[in-house]
């Protein structure tokens, strides 16, 4: 049964956030919707960055670290980034002149597609749940969600900073790549350690005689 503590409901209202997010972005070319949609995208973007880092810090501070937390803290960024790449990348809902290359999306919503399915290979392989975030999973994470903000702020930053998106997008995409190998090498080696190994097979050794030989 789902542990409802504060940090998971926390967790579960940023999911639900994704829902008038994406739906913002939908609306981000529509004449006369566009302006708002964009602020309205920045301002629930803002919201779940907050709810991101307030739920992990109360699950430290309360002691209420749990299974089902550290499952729906991943999910939420990966259904975030998900939504993100796909309609900040096509060419009818991208932000006005900073659309973000088709081939950074790929990556990033392929690195997500790839270490999902390397969990469920471990599960099916191992019967054990292995969630241990890597650091150049979490690294690839934040540039890959400074990058959403980077292009949603994109018509507002100022001449200096308007190369930042351009700059996040290689970084995030070089992350991706070396996360996507981190993850790798980790599920084999967790694999190879726990994997249940098949019991020598062979006739049983007879039993030693114990009487006196004829």
């Amino acid at each position: 049964m789902l542990a409802l503590n504060w940090p998971n409901r926390i967790t579960i209202i940023r999911i639900l956030l994704i829902g008038p997010f994406v739906i913002a972005l939908l609306h981000l070319r529509e004449p006369g919707w566009g302006e708002f949609a964009r602020r309205s995208a920045l301002v629930l973007f803002f919201l779940m960055a907050v709810s991101d880092g307030l739920d992990g810090w109360l699950a430290r501070r309360l002691r209420q670290e749990s299974m089902a937390g550290r499952i729906l803290d991943p999910v939420a960024d990966k259904l975030l980034i998900l939504f993100s790449m796909l309609l900040l990348a096509g060419e009818g809902t991208a932000v006005p002149g900073a659309r973000i290359p088709p081939a950074v999306a790929v990556i990033a919503i392929g690195k997500d597609i790839i270490v999902t399915v390397g969990f469920c290979v471990v599960y099916l392989t191992t019967s054990r749940l292995y969630i241990e975030p890597r650091r150049s999973g979490k690294w690839c994470t934040a540039a890959q969600l400074a990058m959403i903000l980077a292009v949603l702020l994109a018509p507002d930053l100022p001449r200096p900073l308007g190369a930042a998106p351009r700059v996040l997008w290689y970084a995030a995409t070089a992350l991706a790549l070396a996360a996507i190998v981190q993850y790798y090498l980790a599920g084999v080696r967790f694999i190879d350690a726990h994997e249940p190994r098949p019991a020598e097979s062979g006739p049983p050794a007879p039993p030693e005689s114990r009487g006196r030989q004829p």
